[in-house]
Formats: C-alpha cells, structure tokens, sequence
C-alpha cells in the first residue's frame, strides 16, 4: 500500500494536503475505496480508505490506528559535518533514515567547508526516506551548531568520536553498546587537534573505523549501519 506522511493526524477522518492529495489522485491514481497507510513521523502508523478522491482536497477515513509502531531498539544520535558537496550529506540522511536512525545534528568544525544548509529540503529528504523504507519514525533534525556549542550539552550514554590521528583509540566494536548513543564525525580533513582534545574532555571517547580512510558520509552510514547491526 502506498503511504503519506503528515505530523498532525487527528480523528477517525483525514483530509490530505493539496500536494499531497495531487501526488495521490493524479500521479499514483488512486480512487475512491483504495487502502493507503498514514504515518505521522512520531510512531504513528494508520490505515485508511480514501472516502473523496478529490485532487485538492483527498480524504481518507482511519479504519485501524498502531501507536510506537516498530520503534528502534536503540537511540543514536549522530553529529556530522555537512560536505562541500550537499549531495554527499543528503545521501548519508537518506540511508541513514532508512537504516535507523533517532537525531542528526549538522555540526560546523573549524575545518568545514560547508557551514549552511538548506533545513527545508533536507527535511524533505527524510520524509521521502521515511515512506520510502515504510517506518513511522522520523528523525529529529537538528539546525546545525559549531563543535562547541555541541559540546556545551550534557548528554547520556556512549558519547564518542571518530577520529584519523594516530592515537590510542577504540574499535566502534568495542564502544559501549548499552542503547543510547551520541557520536560525532568531522569534516574532509578531519577535527582539529584543539576540537580533538575538547572532545575527549568533555567525555567523548575516540573511536574508529578500521584502517580505511573513510569519506564524511562514508563513515557517517558506516557507523549507523554498525549501531543497527548490534541490535538486530
């Protein structure tokens, strides 16, 4: 079945968005009586019949309605810094929100070459992902912060950061594996050594990836990839 997004879904009747409701009267063809699924991003997950196949205006009649519908069995949080090349980063959003993913932070490090981002299509981006992979969750997305003010939040769990420097650091295997995860990835050059060190003061411990150099965007799907798989 076909499935639409929409954050405020209240009631037993729903009327769809006009974009929404052309996307599905004119492109997907739907009529009167066909079954769709909604979502609301939060966990929702309902199934409806269309009861008006109106283009502008398509109504849908909740028929069962599955709240905290298939969630993570875990939290993670990645903070990453945007690439040069936005196609790059909203590549790691798509695959990371159809593998499993719970907040991303842009973050902006001393090194970055990119310090704006486009918050709308990015959004876009992971509710597209989100009905694309058919899961009720949808990731928090954050406006982007520098490193420090990143670092200024306390926070819960296993906190790390991937790292190149040729210092003692931890498998992503051997990381605490307990649930709740905040990890970091810097830009094309890597963190600085002074980011580097406010890092591991403020708690985050230093991990990586294998002896591969590894893109942003490479390590970033590489690590939520790595969290999914130990807790299938």
């Amino acid at each position: 079945m076909h499935l639409f997004y929409n954050p405020h879904i209240l009631g037993d009747s729903f009327e769809l968005e006009e974009q929404e409701s052309k996307h599905a009267i004119r492109v997907l063809r739907l009529v009167r009586g066909d079954r769709v699924i909604l979502v609301d991003g939060k966990g929702g997950w309902y199934e409806a019949v269309i009861s008006e196949d109106h283009p502008k205006r398509c109504r849908l009649q909740i028929e069962t309605e599955k709240q905290d519908y298939q969630p993570l069995p875990y939290k993670l949080h990645l903070a990453v810094a945007p690439t040069k090349n936005l196609d790059r980063f909203e590549w790691f959003l798509e695959k990371a929100t159809e593998i499993g993913i719970s907040e991303i932070t842009p973050l902006i490090c001393r090194r970055s070459e990119r310090r704006q981002v486009k918050y709308e299509r990015l959004e876009k981006i992971l509710v597209s992902a989100m009905k694309q992979s058919l899961k009720a969750y949808k990731p928090k997305l954050n406006e982007p912060l520098g490193m420090e003010e990143f670092l200024k939040t306390e926070r819960q769990g296993c906190l790390g950061i991937a790292h190149c420097y040729p210092l003692e650091r931890k498998s992503i295997k051997e990381l605490d594996h307990s649930g709740t995860y905040t990890l970091m990835v810097g830009p094309e050059g890597d963190f600085t050594e002074e980011e580097l060190a406010e890092a591991l003061q403020a708690g985050y411990a230093p991990f990586h990836l294998g002896s591969s150099r590894l893109r942003t965007e490479t390590a970033a799907t590489y690590i939520t990839a790595a969290i999914s798989l130990h807790h299938l």
